[in-house]
């Protein structure tokens, strides 16, 4: 019988489809001001709400999904969306755009520069990792993708030092995080992308699984690892760059969701991916009812909440592995 149709992956896809229905009813009726759902309902707010939850779906599913994807290629726990530097060259991409008022071009300016700065990172990062014979060994890209992070994340904080202090804000505010949707178009393509990346990365789960074992003894059991490391590299780093395109910085979600789901799902890929995805979109949507409420009217950035309870679990979770490694 396939994992995906097990009785316990049932039950874990079904709890985790059930959180995600009631974090979307609860996004969809939490606000700065109080409302009914019939109020909610009958005015423009439930559009706006509904186009904030969605992305926050979209958003929490294709972070996560990253997260998976990373962590096995790696092989630690630690790794997330971000380690390849792509959030420092999405970063730089929106900085720039708002520093030289590229973003007054249109609604689209901002999230096109930051997808184009995250893109430009990962064709940079693996074209510094590859070796004469076009092979990108695991611990060369990480090397590369930390290197090429500290110096776009220098030229970033240059950026924001000589930026003119009505631009700071909006700068300051979008590395921060946010749910806000401008434009359906841009919520359709990026769920195009998330969707599309998704249904690859499950449709190839098994591969994730070989490279879990490492490089060598995927080779032995007849997996091109190099070709799935392209493969894998490519969709994690488009997720990732499509999301923070849309909606900024998010951090942790990659990192705490799948290390969560993992301890309940256990590691095969095919069922961690999809059950990853339902999580963290769960998880991002609360996270965005919380910003929007906790000191309301005013609305935390989501990438402050997220940060927030991300930072405990990655100190325990470092903790805990430096035990295991000590003895």
């Amino acid at each position: 019988m396939s994992t995906l149709c097990d009785k316990k992956s049932l039950a874990v896809l079904g709890v985790l489809l059930l959180a995600l229905v009631a974090a979307c009813l609860v996004s969809l009726l939490a606000g700065a001001v109080p409302l009914s759902a019939d109020d909610v309902w009958h005015s423009g707010i439930f559009r706006l709400r509904l186009a904030r939850t969605a992305l926050g779906v979209v958003a929490g599913a294709g972070l996560s999904a990253a997260g998976v994807i990373f962590q096995a290629i790696l092989r630690n726990p630690l790794a997330e969306p971000y380690v390849l530097g792509v959030s420092s060259g999405a970063g730089l991409g929106a900085s720039l755009a708002i520093v030289l008022g590229l973003s007054a071009a249109g609604a689209w300016t901002l999230p096109a520069t930051a997808f184009a700065g995250a893109l430009g990172t990962i064709l940079l990062v693996y074209a510094l990792a590859r070796t004469p014979t076009g092979a990108a060994p695991v611990q060369t890209l990480l090397l590369s993708g930390v290197v090429i992070s500290a110096v776009l994340g220098s030229i970033l904080m240059f950026v924001v030092s000589i930026s003119p202090s009505e631009k700071l804000h909006g700068i300051v505010w979008w590395l921060l995080g946010n749910l806000q949707v401008f434009d359906w178009g841009l919520l359709r393509i990026v769920s195009a992308v998330v969707g599309a990346g998704l249904a690859v990365s499950v449709l190839f789960a098994r591969d994730l699984n070989l490279m879990a074992l490492g490089e060598e003894p995927a080779a032995h059991l007849g997996l091109d690892v190099e070709w799935t490391k392209k493969l894998f590299f490519l969709l994690a780093s488009l997720m990732t760059g499509a999301t923070v395109a849309a909606c900024g910085l998010i951090g942790f979600v990659g990192l705490m969701v799948p290390h969560t789901v993992r301890l309940v799902a256990g590691p095969d890929h095919r069922r961690l991916v999809t059950a990853s995805a339902l999580a963290g979109a769960a998880f991002l949507v609360l996270a965005d009812s919380i910003a929007r409420t906790i000191i309301a009217p005013r609305e935390v950035p989501i990438g402050v909440i997220t940060a927030i309870l991300g930072g405990p679990f990655f100190l325990g979770l470092l903790r805990k592995r430096k035990a295991s490694y000590w003895d």
